[in-house]
């Protein structure tokens, strides 16, 4: 096999394993128990607005997608994970709301240059394994003139700790792959977008959690739901030392950041304008 089609089949692998981690558990109660803020805030960043084109990507189970549609904007919610777009299509139905569902990978999108007035995520493209293809991404598919809005966890927040804290328990990364969380760095950002956008504004904001009234409570949940949570315990399923001493220490991260039975995680809201004049 050439290395081009040992590198495509390695990607291929890779996605594959991404599908089925974001798979496990019950990432849609993380969306609307936890992080249902989230979503219109980015929309109300990126100014969606009637007849504007949206394309949400790594869009879940449309956390951001869904308040964009209700804004009146013309949505596709795009994602690895056909489980979690089956999810978001049941919860819009339920809503009343009329959008997209497509399957797509964030480092290839299926969509023309150019193609949306609105291109966002919501804590979604940040997991992708390549930044910078995602970043690409993202500028091919706005048209010039258009809005980029990222909402991503910051690596001194409470996420990106506590993927610090599993780090030491799950499987080494693949080659090439990068944190996450360098995505709620705005610096790391502005490189991948690089000047082919304009206009960038990022701010740094908390999001209140009152879900969990103690440590335990937050590191079940996590456990029970989490895609990546679930995928470490797995890794370490047959070392009960190992599995009892990440226990204690998400415990221990969840009790520092409890403050009277309520958390705030830090995440980076950034939007940008994509460069170039929009044709007359």
């Amino acid at each position: 096999m050439s290395d081009r089609a040992d590198a495509v089949e390695a990607d291929r692998a890779l996605k594959a394993k991404h599908r089925t981690m974001w798979a496990l558990g019950d990432y849609p109660a993380v969306a609307t128990r936890v992080i249902a803020g989230l979503g219109p805030v980015l929309v109300e960043a990126c100014g969606v607005k009637d007849g504007d084109k949206v394309l949400d990507v790594a869009a879940g189970s449309g956390n951001a997608s869904i308040p964009a549609a209700m804004a009146g904007g013309d949505v596709v919610a795009s994602d690895l994970t056909p489980e979690l777009l089956d999810e978001g299509r049941r919860e819009a139905a339920a809503r009343g709301v009329e959008l997209r569902w497509q399957e797509a990978d964030a480092e290839a999108l299926p969509f023309a240059d150019g193609s949306f007035d609105t291109v966002m995520s919501c804590v979604g493209v940040m997991f992708a394994p390549h930044h910078q293809a995602t970043a690409d991404e993202l500028v091919r598919v706005c048209r010039p003139g258009g809005t980029i809005g990222l909402v991503s966890w910051t690596p001194e927040g409470f996420i990106g700790e506590m993927f610090a804290t599993m780090k030491p328990y799950a499987p080494p990364p693949p080659p090439g792959a990068q944190p996450p969380p360098l995505w709620g760095r705005e610096e790391h950002v502005r490189t991948l977008l690089g000047d082919r956008v304009t206009e960038v504004e990022a701010r740094r904001q908390p999001l209140a959690v009152d879900l969990f009234d103690r440590p335990e409570a937050f590191r079940e949940f996590f456990k029970a739901t989490y895609g990546p949570t679930i995928a470490v315990y797995r890794n370490i399923a047959d070392d009960a030392e190992k599995t009892a001493a990440l226990d204690e220490a998400l415990d221990g991260l969840a009790a520092r950041a409890l403050r009277n039975g309520a958390m705030e995680w830090e995440y980076l809201l950034l939007t940008a304008r994509r460069s170039g004049t929009a044709p007359a």
